[in-house]
């Protein structure tokens, strides 16, 4: 079994996947294998697995993370040739946590550390997610022409977002000096900061302003999109800054644009 994951881990890498993506894939199929005693595919066994995933509680979205990862070893790795006709699970439809303005500013008022602070205000203004963040370098900040070179995003893809003018300065001092490869959002202990740390800086941040809502540090990038269209900007400029591949992943921020609803009157 180990050598199959080895392998499967070895064509991940060399599609591009990102190590997310790669540690998930192997971790699903590690834990699919361990109740099998060969590598033969057998639809009814996982058919039972998935079931069984379900039975557990497990959302659509993991069952569906499963079965694409069994089908990758066992099209990729394992060359099996065979028809792997199982559906997907249909997934729930969630809508976005977005804060608003005010709770925006509560947050980062908050926060007495400057790199924590500057960390979620550029999160926020730019739409990025956690991970773009924490990568961000010296060289990918363009002061002058005030935009921001996101490398290898979600699915490894390349975009230039916003750079906030009302980050300018603050920025402008930590980039000066840094070397062209410099981490903006350096560790005290060397490196970048972890996706881990700067979700922990978000979560203390929301808790002592006391706001109830079930945000996490995606919800900054929620709230990016979801201003934007209140302020008019078109959903595909809004679409392209995110780095959506799919409008209809941008259009679903209609649907909480207060905006939007602000237009419709109730009957009552």
């Amino acid at each position: 079994m180990q050598t199959g994951l080895e392998k499967m881990r070895r064509e991940l890498r060399l599609r591009h996947y990102s190590p997310k993506t790669n540690q998930n894939y192997v971790r699903c199929v590690e834990l699919y294998l361990r109740g099998k005693g060969n590598l033969d595919f057998e639809e009814e066994h996982l058919k039972d697995f998935l079931l069984g995933k379900l039975d557990n509680g497990a959302a659509p979205e993991t069952v569906n993370l499963y079965l694409n990862a069994v089908k990758f070893f066992y099209k990729v790795v394992v060359g099996y040739h065979g028809k792997i006709e199982l559906r997907f699970a249909r997934r729930n439809f969630r809508l976005p946590v977005v804060l608003s303005r005010e709770e925006i500013q509560r947050i980062l008022d908050g926060i007495l550390n400057k790199k924590h602070r500057l960390l979620l205000a550029l999160a926020y203004g730019a739409g990025l997610r956690v991970s773009e963040v924490v990568n961000l370098r010296a060289e990918d900040i363009d002061l002058s022409r005030n935009l921001i070179m996101v490398r290898e995003g979600k699915g490894g893809k390349d975009r230039i977002t916003l750079l906030p003018e009302k980050l300018l300065s603050e920025l402008r001092v930590s980039v000066n000096g840094m070397a062209g490869f410099g981490i903006l959002f350096e560790s005290e202990r060397g490196g970048k900061l972890t996706v881990r740390t700067a979700q922990k800086v978000f979560k203390q941040a929301l808790r002592r302003t006391g706001i109830q809502k079930m945000a996490s540090f995606h919800s900054l990038r929620h709230s990016f999109a979801t201003h934007c269209l209140e302020n008019g900007v078109d959903v595909r400029y809004v679409q392209t800054l995110l780095g959506h591949s799919n409008i209809r992943t941008t259009q679903r921020y209609t649907q909480v644009s207060q905006t939007s609803l602000n237009r419709i009157r109730s009957p009552l």
